[in-house]
C-alpha cells in the first residue's frame, strides 16, 4: 500500500511504502527549514538538490548533496534546510 503524508503546511510531502526491510518514503521538500522527530533509525539519501543538515546534540550544520546520505538515530530529531527544492529517500530501519 502507497501513504501519502504531508508536513508544515504542505511544504514537505511524501509516498511511503513497505519493503522487506522496512518502511520508507520517497519526497519533496521545499525551500525553508525545517525540524523532524525520529521514531526509528532513519537512512535519508539526498537524491536531487541539497540539504544543510543539523543533529541533535550537535552544533555545525552539515552540506549533504545529491548522492550523499545521512543518519538519525531513534527518538531524536535533526532540522534541514534547503534553498532549492529537494528529493530525498528516507529508510525507517
Amino acid at each position: 500500500m502507497i501513504t501519502e503524508n504531508q508536513y508544515f503546511d504542505g511544504q514537505v510531502k511524501s509516498l511511503g511504502y513497505e519493503t522487506t526491510e522496512g518502511k520508507s518514503t520517497i519526497g519533496i521538500i521545499n525551500p525553508g527549514e525545517y525540524e523532524f522527530g525520529t521514531a526509528n533509525k532513519e537512512i535519508m539519501q539526498v537524491i536531487e538538490g541539497k540539504l544543510t543538515i543539523l543533529l541533535k546534540g550537535k552544533t555545525e550544520w552539515q552540506d549533504i548533496d545529491a548522492g550523499q546520505s545521512f543518519e538519525v538515530s531513534p527518538n531524536s530529531s535533526f532540522k534541514v534546510k534547503t534553498e532549492v527544492q529537494t528529493a530525498y529517500l528516507c529508510q525507517y530501519r
